[in-house]
């Protein structure tokens, strides 16, 4: 027996397994619209839509564990609540299914023709959306490629005596092959390969649906393990919903596996007809959309139980506006104000990005990005909604005096918004340091931390001056924004004379400059909220 061939076929055929996997996926989200983060977070209001938004996502792309690392990132900055979260994982669970469905149509000796036709499509063809479909063609194709060589790479497996005797033992003690389904997956860490292998094996005759199911469902443990990786060092929600997905996952494996003998007939029975791989698929669709509909009404037992088990306080925030209410716009002052208290907290948002990214700036901690691109994401969806509602209230008709606050506050939307937006760009250039090991000087170092400290009371005095229309607070941002003026061409200057001596690269200068324009611009917004209360304050 040639190991050397059945080791490099099987190696090989995985990795052009995968690598169709991950094109394919790529070509379904260039083609979708990269909107999958957005996706989750804004339609997901009930568990219901959680599962569903759950299940196109991941068939979109092609993997559940992205979409729960995902959500896990959203829960994580508090974008998501627990309970929508875990309705994104049930529908998760569902739509990796589909993997096993493409695998389980046999079309292996079109493998070749069907990468062509997607090659066409990449390279002789110039229009965008035509490249992306190749481009899912493609994947497709490599994807049937990947199993039939290790297919052929694990056929003469069939004809050794250890091989055969651990795949009778496997079948016989179905706890042994949940066992290697969830060690093979924390292995590979993709439960789409590790069933597809499982496909393949069966489809050589070696091993019975018997014996595959177990690994199948040891499989679904395995998938796990990478949630949990993403959850260490993250939120406590984002430590609860990975436990729920463990739970989920564990409980139906162990319910699934006390009703082996169920569960084969009813394959046997939907799949009569189908060979053995669309019979696994079935099984692996039997489980999650069983599983799931197990686990609806019990969700608020799952976040009662992750709570219970994760100790910790935990805070949500909304991904949606909190005040906004189209029942008030009936009463256009009420609504008026309900909006104003919906932009004081866009605002703080906007100075939490801010601190954000000064904290990323000198503690280079990623997951404290995450949180700041996240929160900015918020703080877009914020702007857009207050702006409809805005725009819903001055058509209702307002007082004089209402009739200006509603402008001064259209105004200062905007200017929040892009407070947002530099404190993102601080976010992106201190990624730009980081990744390129810029190193800073002292002494620049100390500058940026004056300039972001004196931004943030810049940002918090205009915040509060809208808020309580406090003209004294107004006059104070004035100052501060005076200041940082004078500390931009200040810094500027030291920061240029430090380069001639050639005590900083050109690098960290180039990215020392653009911080110190990005605070300035800060300042320039917030001086403008500032000025919005004092003219209305004339009036």
């Amino acid at each position: 027996m040639d190991w050397q061939d059945i080791l490099f076929k099987f190696v090989g055929g995985l990795g052009i397994f995968l690598f169709g996997i991950k094109y394919m996926s790529d070509g379904l989200q260039k083609t979708a619209g990269d909107k999958m983060r957005n996706l989750l977070a804004t339609y997901t209001s009930n568990p219901i839509k959680g599962i569903i938004v759950g299940i196109v996502v991941t068939i979109l792309i092609q993997t559940s564990t992205g979409t729960t690392v995902m959500a896990i990132g959203l829960v994580n900055a508090g974008l998501m609540t627990l309970r929508q979260v875990i309705g994104v994982i049930l529908g998760a669970n569902i739509g990796t299914t589909m993997t096993a469905f493409i695998v389980g149509i046999k079309i292996e000796k079109y493998s070749l023709p069907i990468i062509a036709v997607g090659a066409i499509c990449l390279f002789f063809i110039s229009k965008k959306k035509v490249q992306y479909i190749g481009q899912i063609i493609f994947g497709f194709g490599m994807l049937f490629l990947g199993l039939s060589t290790m297919g052929g790479g694990l056929k003469p497996l069939q004809g050794l005596p250890v091989f055969t005797d651990f795949i009778i033992q496997v079948s016989e003690v179905p706890v042994l092959g949940v066992l290697v389904g969830t060690v093979f997956t924390m292995i590979v860490q993709s439960s789409s390969a590790t069933i597809g292998i499982l496909q393949t094996i069966a489809d050589e005759g070696m091993i019975t649906l018997q014996g595959a199911l177990p690994v199948l469902f040891g499989d679904n443990i395995g998938t796990t393990i990478t949630a949990v990786l993403a959850a260490i060092g993250a939120s406590v929600a984002a430590k609860r919903a990975a436990l729920v997905h463990v739970i989920f996952n564990v409980a139906g494996t162990i319910l699934f596996t006390l009703a082996l003998p169920i569960v084969h007939r009813a394959v046997l029975w939907i799949g009569e007809d189908v060979n053995i791989r669309m019979q696994i698929a079935y099984a692996h669709g039997m489980f999650n959309v069983t599983n799931t509909l197990i686990f609806i009404p019990l969700i608020p037992v799952l976040a009662w139980i992750a709570s219970k088990v994760i100790r910790g306080k935990m805070t949500e925030i909304e991904f949606k506006p909190k005040f906004l209410d189209a029942r008030l716009l009936a009463t256009p002052a009420v609504a008026l104000g309900q909006a104003q208290n919906e932009i004081i907290r866009m605002g703080t948002y906007a100075r939490e990005i801010l601190n954000d990214a000064s904290d990323y700036f000198f503690n280079k901690d990623d997951k404290v990005a995450n949180l700041a691109l996240q929160k900015e994401q918020l703080v877009n969806e914020l702007e857009r909604k207050i702006t409809e509602y805005m725009v819903k209230i001055s058509q209702s008709g307002l007082p004089e005096g209402e009739s200006t606050k509603a402008s001064t506050l259209m105004h200062t939307i905007n200017d929040i918004e892009r407070i947002g937006d530099h404190a993102e760009n601080i976010v992106e250039l201190s990624e730009l340091r980081i990744s390129n090991k810029v190193e800073f000087s002292a002494e620049a170092e100390n500058e940026l931390r004056e300039m972001l400290k004196l931004a943030d009371h810049t940002v918090e005095r205009a915040i509060y001056a809208l808020e309580h229309s406090d003209k004294e607070a107004a006059a104070d941002v004035l100052v501060c924004e005076s200041e940082l003026d004078r500390m931009e061409e200040s810094f500027r200057k030291s920061h240029i004379a430090r380069l001639n001596q050639g005590q900083c690269s050109g690098t960290s200068g180039a990215i020392y400059l653009d911080i110190l324009s990005n605070l300035e611009r800060v300042g320039d917004h917030s001086k403008n909220i500032a000025q919005f209360i004092l003219q209305e304050d004339q009036h």
